[in-house]
């Protein structure tokens, strides 16, 4: 890697860099006049909707909510009704709300109105029932219920529920169609069958559940009902394919990629705005395309007309496809690109005439020569399974003996991408290398990566770490007497084991709502999760419930090993966040006050898991770049 001559870019303020998107999220009408998407209004994210051809000027902003940025909405099948989801105060409660956009200046009405503790998990737009949507939610906090909701009336009606029978089994179909019911045995194994007329279950597919941490995801119901389509390790291959399996037994592939497996971001992670793992036609809902991992994320087609539509797409920017929409003729679309140093470009097109125009520029005010690129690199950790990480070197400085941020991601099933990072942009920016680390048990490398992170929380998942840390020193880039760790939720918990497993290996540590108990935090989670951590948290890291197990992740677990922090250690945490819950991180602070152990603190009343107000991330990165600064040094 050579060194870059560019001239040492400005320094880019934190406010610019976590600032809201000056525009984002859009998405065309079903007719192909109007286009709704993301701005700021009142101090927060909102919905507009303007003409296809005309500019922001003209639009109009339909949503009013000042206490937190709407950051998903849906067209309906009718031009009169939007609809966007909200949750309060990152507690992920989410509510579907309608917009009159006949008579957008009236209040947005509550379609889902529920107890706390109760929340929509899907939502689709019916294709068989004009002016209804199909929503999954729980007004009972322990009963999950399919419903149709009337978007004109806010009427529901219920199609189904499922009460908790402890294999988180439950049936599905297209719309409302029951065609499959899909469970999980004695051994966390995942079952799928076909529901024959007679309402009888017949055996499909079974599944090794360790395999699937997240479920079998993406898995949805073909559009005529005869089949469902999943993402699976299929005969004996250690890559993911798209596949369709049909109701009468017979499979086939729809999207496959030697050597690269179906990302499942987009599934597993949708409440964090990961692309999309799958596209859909707007005509016929079946899937065009699909997103593989790589060095960059790389997009299948599997539809005819969209292939020659991605031709062209693929010329207006030298990044990746993020998200796609079209009218119902899939003639005009919409699309947006993942770029490491031009982040969220988005481009109209119309298929019919080849005219193309960019809309806009998701963060006009950063210039991409003042950004650093982010490049692929590989290595071998030391028991020889091979990894895969981004490393980002700043502009302008000799990549020699930088300081060294290695950047930990969440889940643990997920996996970085190539692509714009804020916090690794600021970082750089700041002359810091970063380093980003797809450890085992990232999902995106096969089958055997995956499972290679069964019982090695704190073990060989941590050892990865410092395998790519030592790397990155071996490779020149980095100062071993400069590195810190840094992470949110999983990569929280990794910041957290680097200060207490390795202590003196890090010069400075930063958890972000990470896990401190691996034990309080599984017996912390909502009750109706449960059946669904069997083949994750209580496969990869122990049952609570099996003292043996319970034992093992007490050994597991930083607040164990609270006494040996004396790395420098700064924790963030959300308030209200349902996953990793505010206790984790006041264990941890507590105990080190306690003992007269300096540590630096920052609660956000107003957050979650995700932080989001724009107030807040200022703060939380302010005192990142703070606490980095004193104990790594700037370049």
């Amino acid at each position: 890697m050579q060194a870059d001559n560019a001239v040492r870019p400005r320094r880019i303020e934190i406010e610019e860099f976590f600032a809201d998107p000056a525009f984002s999220g859009a998405v065309i009408s079903p007719d192909g006049t109007r286009l709704a998407y993301l701005a700021p209004a009142y101090g927060r994210t909102q919905v507009w909707v303007r003409g296809v051809d005309d500019e922001h000027t003209a639009a109009i902003c339909v949503t009013r909510d000042e206490r937190r940025g709407i950051k998903t909405f849906y067209w309906t099948d009718d031009p009169r009704w939007l609809i966007y989801r909200q949750d309060t105060d990152g507690n992920e409660d989410w509510h579907l709300y309608r917009v009159d956009l006949e008579a957008p200046e009236t209040p947005a009405v509550d379609l889902t109105p529920m107890a706390p503790g109760s929340r929509v998990l899907q939502m689709d737009v019916m294709r068989t029932k004009p002016g209804h949507i199909l929503v999954e939610m729980n007004p009972d906090p322990m009963v999950i219920g399919l419903y149709t909701i009337e978007v004109a009336t806010g009427q529901w009606t219920l199609v189904r529920e499922q009460r908790p029978d402890g294999d988180g089994g439950g049936a599905f179909g297209w719309e409302t169609q029951e065609r499959f019911y899909s469970r999980q045995d004695a051994e966390g194994n995942y079952e799928i069958f076909a529901i024959d007329e007679s309402d009888e279950r017949r055996l499909l597919l079974r599944l090794n559940g360790i395999e699937y941490p997240i479920g079998p995801n993406p898995m949805f119901p073909a559009p005529d009902g005869d089949a469902l389509v999943l993402g699976l390790y299929q005969d004996g291959t250690d890559e993911m394919r798209l596949v369709r399996q049909a109701h009468d037994g017979t499979q086939s592939v729809v999207a496959a990629l030697p050597g690269h497996s179906l990302c499942v971001m987009g599934f597993a992670t949708e409440d964090f705005g990961f692309p999309p793992s799958v596209f859909f036609s707007r005509r016929t809902g079946e899937p065009i395309a699909a997103r593989f991992v790589g060095d960059r994320p790389i997009i299948v087609p599997v539809d005819p007309h969209f292939a020659e539509v991605l031709d062209r797409l693929s010329t207006l920017s030298d990044g990746v496809i993020d998200t796609v929409s079209s009218d119902t003729s899939e003639q005009r679309w919409v699309v947006s690109f993942l770029n490491d140093r031009d982040p969220g470009a988005t481009y109209f097109y119309d298929h019919s005439t080849g005219e193309s125009r960019l809309l806009f520029r998701a963060h006009p005010q950063l210039a991409p020569p003042d950004l650093a690129p982010m490049t692929a690199v590989s290595f071998v950790a030391r028991d020889g399974l091979p990894l895969h990480a981004f490393l980002t070197l700043p502009v302008g400085v000799e990549p020699h003996g930088l300081p060294l941020v290695l950047l930990v991601h969440g889940g643990p099933w997920a996996n970085d991408m190539w692509g714009y990072n804020r916090e690794v942009q600021m970082l750089a920016n700041r002359g810091y290398a970063v380093l980003q680390v797809n450890f085992r048990g990232s999902t995106g490398y096969g089958r055997t990566h995956l499972t290679a992170a069964v019982g090695e929380l704190a073990g060989a998942m941590h050892d990865d770490l410092i395998d790519a840390a030592e790397w990155t020193v071996a490779q020149g880039f980095a100062a071993r007497d400069r590195i810190g760790i840094y992470g949110g939720s999983y990569g929280g918990y990794a910041a957290l084991v680097g200060a207490t497993f390795t202590p003196d290996y890090f010069a400075a540590a930063v958890d972000y709502v990470g896990v401190a108990s691996l034990i309080d935090y599984i017996e912390a989670l909502p009750p109706f999760v449960r059946p669904h951590l069997r083949n994750n948290w209580l496969a990869y890291a122990g049952d609570p419930e099996v003292a043996a197990e319970a034992e093992d992740m007490r050994a597991r677990s930083p607040i164990t090993f609270v006494d040996r922090i004396r790395t420098p250690l700064l924790v963030v945490q959300g308030a209200n966040d349902v996953r990793v819950r505010r206790a984790e991180s006041d264990a941890i602070v507590t105990s080190l006050r306690d003992r007269g152990v300096p540590v630096e603190y920052f609660v956000a009343d107003d957050e979650g898991h995700d932080f989001q107000n724009p107030e807040n991330l200022v703060t939380m990165f302010r005192l990142i770049e703070q606490h980095l600064g004193r104990h790594l040094g700037e370049q």
